[in-house]
């Protein structure tokens, strides 16, 4: 297999004659083979590509791997438009590269991100020679971490996703008039610099003017509100019973979809399929060992997997298993690998979520308390003013931002300093807990308008009082009856972590955590046309009628 053959820009003509160009590379030696398809919108030869799929090493061990540029995309005809088309060029695609000289007829899909999602539209479209998906690092629903996440817009990921992507329409839009190129690049460049600056705030949020300047389709979010069918175009929940295929999923603790991985794993084994999950301490781009400010070992990188081998070779060893000879075969059932940070340890299970985990509150006190023992007589509430025009800065997290925002476990000294946040720690550990699954936090609060925000956010505080960001949430309140306390919970989504003996847990609890999410101007106004900011009075209740907690799925020693 020493010789590999690359073919570039091979046409396929889609149903309504759009013909879309990939690069196929073929082992050397003779065939046929299974095929590895990945379609996606960031260019066919992109470094990105490496992370998720090598398409030399995938040739080396017997696959006939075909990546595509999707529709209006470099080399690949047609507008641009994201997720409309994926269903349909997805099977199209599909049936033409079983189709290929050398290919064996049995097609599996790889990839992770926006080209995790087409492998999921083309499994919905049901083209008969796709047998099996490994879509990495993407949603389920897109109003839970692609375009929204407890009602509030994903700004984070929308301006500069958009904004990136829209260089390539502008070359095309201008490929015959170089004045007009230089000058639109050159203005998307400088919004594109200036996010950090400035650019993030601009309003309105919900119909953000950036877009509108440089005329650029944008990630799906203001479209989605004016067309909400169009939503499904790129919809994953509630579908999984219509995709029969085995799946092999890989999603990290701190990337922006970590949730979405686990809920399409947890659907598909509901739906009696074969799947696989491995879940590592990653951000969405970083699945080495090093995240954030946390070294979590040098076997958490995914080149080694705790001494079990690269992901790239367990995906290929179970596309091996999977697709076969182009007959259909009996997958096996599927594992669970999970990294457990705190003791930095890969596990093996049999299910996600874990049912030895049991569901354990810990109480918001007064005085910055958490403790496990709920408030038996009445405590004071906590206040705080929300500003929006001085929001928490996003200082870590499960994110993907413009380039100055790291994502991952990050100090929060200067989070929990400013007097908008309120902080909630217990005693110092006298043993490990370990707490694993999903995480939330029941809120009752009240503000003095008519709409607000609510953020949390768990965090390990170690031995010398460092404070760490594990995971966090937030949740829009759009109708509010101002100055009555009403319960909330803020799904802070899942985690695998052991605070260890000597650590303590800390929650904190705010109204913003900007750019990462859209501001709450609290006047009730809708996020498309408002531009009036109110400041707001914020109330946090802890007494035995409302007692206000963070949710910890425990699991018990072994």
């Amino acid at each position: 297999m020493a010789e590999i053959r690359i073919e570039f820009d091979v046409p396929a003509e889609m149903r309504d004659g759009t013909v879309l160009r990939a690069d196929v590379y073929r082992p050397g030696g003779t065939g046929p083979w299974p095929v590895l398809l990945s379609r996606l919108p960031y260019g066919k030869q992109t470094p990105m590509m490496g992370v998720v799929l090598d398409p030399l090493a995938a040739a080396r061990r017997g696959f006939l791997v075909v990546i595509q540029d999707t529709r209006g995309r470099f080399a690949s005809e047609g507008e641009w438009e994201p997720w409309t088309y994926e269903e349909s060029d997805g099977y199209d695609t599909v049936r033409w590269a079983a189709a290929l000289p050398d290919s064996n007829g049995a097609v599996g899909m790889i990839g992770g991100s926006y080209f995790g999602n087409t492998q999921w539209m083309a499994a919905l479209s049901k083209p008969p020679e796709l047998k099996a998906i490994a879509p990495l690092i993407t949603w389920s629903d897109p109003d839970d971490g692609l375009w929204t996440r407890g009602g509030a817009i994903e700004l984070g990921i929308t301006v500069p996703w958009s904004l990136v992507q829209g260089a390539d329409t502008l070359m095309r839009r201008h490929r015959t008039d170089l004045g007009g190129l230089v000058s639109s690049i050159t203005g998307l460049v400088q919004d594109l610099d200036g996010l950090a600056s400035g650019g993030y705030g601009e309003l309105p949020a919900g119909r953000f003017p950036a877009f509108t300047r440089h005329d650029l389709p944008e990630l799906g979010y203001e479209r989605s509100r004016r067309e909400p069918d169009w939503a499904r175009s790129c919809t994953v929940a509630g579908r999984h019973d219509e995709v029969d295929l085995p799946t092999f999923q890989v999603g990290g603790w701190y990337d922006i979809f970590s949730q979405g991985t686990l809920d399409n794993f947890t659907a598909m084994r509901r739906a009696g399929r074969s799947a696989t999950l491995i879940m590592g301490p990653w951000t969405h781009t970083n699945w080495q060992h090093v995240v954030g400010d946390v070294n979590f070992g040098f076997g958490a990188h995914s080149d080694f997997m705790g001494l079990r081998g690269r992901v790239h070779d367990m995906q290929f060893d179970w596309f091996q298993r999977t697709l076969g000879d182009g007959e259909a075969q009996e997958p096996d059932t599927g594992t669970v690998l999970l990294f457990v940070m705190g003791i930095n340890q890969w596990r093996e299970e049999t299910e996600w979520p874990l049912s030895r985990a049991a569901d354990t509150d810990f109480h918001l006190r007064a005085d910055g308390r958490l403790t496990q023992e709920p408030p038996s007589t009445a405590e004071r509430a906590e206040e705080f003013t929300y500003d929006p025009m001085d929001p928490v800065p996003t200082t870590g997290g499960a994110l993907l931002m413009s380039d100055e925002f790291r994502p991952g476990p990050l100090d929060q000294t200067a989070v929990e300093g400013r007097e908008d946040v309120l902080v909630f720690t217990t005693e110092p550990l006298i043993e490990d807990v370990e707490v694993t699954g999903r995480v939330r936090v029941v809120l009752f609060a009240a503000t003095d308008g008519p709409s607000t925000d609510w953020v949390a956010r768990l965090c390990d505080v170690d031995e010398d009082g460092v404070s760490r960001n594990v995971a966090d949430g937030i949740v829009r309140v759009r109708a509010a009856t101002p100055g009555e306390a009403a319960e909330h919970v803020v799904d802070l989504w899942s985690t695998s972590i052991v605070f260890r003996a000597g650590h303590r847990i800390r929650v904190q609890v705010t109204s913003s955590n900007f750019p990462r999410w859209d501001r709450n101007l609290n006047t009730g106004e809708p996020e498309e046309t408002a531009t009036t900011v109110r400041v707001a009075r914020q109330q946090v209740f802890h007494d035995p009628a409302r007692p206000s907690r963070i949710v910890l799925p425990v699991v018990p020693p072994a």
